[in-house]
């Protein structure tokens, strides 16, 4: 029988009584703020944000057809990631679990909170295999990780696999959809309320072209957004993001055409790289970037290192050996990808 979701938190947050700000003791503006022990000079930059970032969520609620108290905003998704490990495994006893090859910071940030972590391979196509993550869990295995388009491999999980250990393991599924708007699928976040153990991320780093403003999302069922806003720092999303987060969420249609243009992009740029004699093979991309097998790695990643072109390396990765990552980038930045290709002898 599947544990409630609840039931899988630490004693020690079930317990906690969150840190309460000067500003969560009332709602509304004021003339006058002599509450918090601000600097009455410098405004707005002297006043604390909204440690509940109300407006924002109430915007992002609008457009995602999400209740608030469904949104949690972080610093970044790496913030939502640490959160979920500090509520949900107990160090030393527990473990976290994700698939391999993946986001790097998954595993970074279980072992800072000195917990297991699990790592349950792909298979060589890259295609996930449900029965062997469910066979890795344990009575103690609280999270799940998994990265759907993954990073780096570019591929969307499969849907049916993805639902079947949703389903059967015992544990919160955390799917972190950083990519997914470069796909043509819809991702898990419209099944939030049907699984109380899964949690869907976002950000704004990606399609929304905001990776400088450091803003991330996470979607799921109410209790566990009340958890996730109970261990957060009181004001973690500063004053200035919150405003260009409002700002850009205006321009929905300028984002629209970003994606399209860059999906566009990566099918062109494809095309290009496959006509070079030391490409061996180009991996289909559900992401804005494309994981390419080459010759020699590490000389491509030299080569164009020396023409003012960065690439990833990602050739010691498991299942990855002799790739390189590149991201997708403007038009006229992929010419000049191509054009440094074209010259270079490998």
């Amino acid at each position: 029988m599947k544990r409630n979701p609840l039931d899988l938190v630490r004693d020690n947050i079930r317990s906690l009584v969150p840190y309460s700000s000067a500003r969560d003791e009332f709602s509304g503006t004021a003339s006058i703020y002599m509450d918090a022990n601000e600097n009455p000079y410098n405004e707005p930059l002297n006043r604390y944000p909204d440690p509940q970032q109300t407006a924002l969520k109430s915007k992002l609620s609008a457009i995602r057809n999400f209740p608030v108290s469904q949104i949690f905003l972080g610093n970044g998704s790496d913030e939502a990631i640490d959160i979920l490990i500090r509520i949900f495994c107990e160090p030393r006893q527990d473990n976290a679990m994700m698939i391999e090859p993946s986001y790097g910071m998954y595993a970074v940030c279980a072992h800072i909170n000195n917990v297991e972590i699990r790592k349950v391979m792909l298979n060589p196509d890259f295609t996930l295999d449900p029965d062997r993550v469910l066979s890795a869990a344990d009575e103690h295995t609280k999270i799940l990780f998994l990265c759907s388009p993954n990073n780096p491999t570019s591929n969307l999980l499969e849907k049916k696999s993805v639902t079947k250990i949703i389903e059967r393991i015992n544990a919160i599924v955390v799917i972190d959809e950083a990519y997914i708007d470069f796909s043509h699928s819809p991702g898990f976040s419209e099944y939030i309320n049907d699984y109380s153990n899964l949690v869907v991320l976002q950000t704004f780093s990606k399609s929304w072209a905001l990776a400088g403003i450091r803003l991330g999302m996470a979607i799921a069922g109410y209790h566990i957004i009340s958890y996730m806003n109970r261990v957060k720092y009181p004001y973690n999303i500063n004053r200035l993001t919150i405003n260009k987060a409002l700002e850009e969420l205006e321009h929905s249609e300028l984002r629209s055409e970003w994606i399209q243009e860059i999906i566009q992009e990566r099918e062109r740029v494809t095309k290009e790289l496959g006509s070079f004699p030391f490409v061996r093979k180009i991996y289909p991309s559900d992401a804005n970037f494309l994981l390419v097998k080459v010759k020699n790695p590490r000389a491509l990643y030299n080569y164009l290192l020396e023409n003012g072109i960065i690439i990833r390396d990602r050739s010691q990765t498991p299942l990855c050996e002799g790739c390189v990552r590149i991201t997708i980038g403007t038009r006229k930045e992929n010419n000049c990808l191509i054009e440094a290709l074209e010259k270079m002898k490998l």
